[in-house]
């Protein structure tokens, strides 16, 4: 009689795992596929706006490049010759196409 109890006791549980199962393995792929690259894509956008200093060569979103000549926490002001400036959003940039070499103080 206690294994007839032990049986009907099991049964709800294993209907409601064997119908959670899909559920979080659904999760677990959309976690591994889509979410967790997006944040790592994310963290690298991140470090490479809050990188960026006067003399770097970029590209923007748009397609545009020149020379960063001005940084403000929002805005990068781009020489894209001679006489032209343009003003941007930080968020525009795109990529870094060279950087700027860095200054030591030996």
């Amino acid at each position: 009689m206690s294994l007839w109890l032990a049986d009907a006791a099991g049964a709800p549980a294993n209907s409601i795992w064997g119908m959670a199962w899909p559920i979080l393995l659904m999760f677990a792929v959309f976690y591994f596929l889509l979410i967790r690259p997006q944040q790592k894509k994310q963290k690298q956008r991140t470090a490479l706006l809050s990188q960026l200093k006067k003399g770097d060569k970029i590209s923007t979103i748009g397609g545009m490049h020149g020379t960063i000549t001005e940084l403000t926490d929002d805005t990068v002001v781009l020489r894209v010759n001679d006489t032209v400036k343009l003003t941007f959003e930080r968020s525009a940039i795109s990529s870094v196409v060279s950087s700027a070499p860095t200054l030591s103080k030996d």
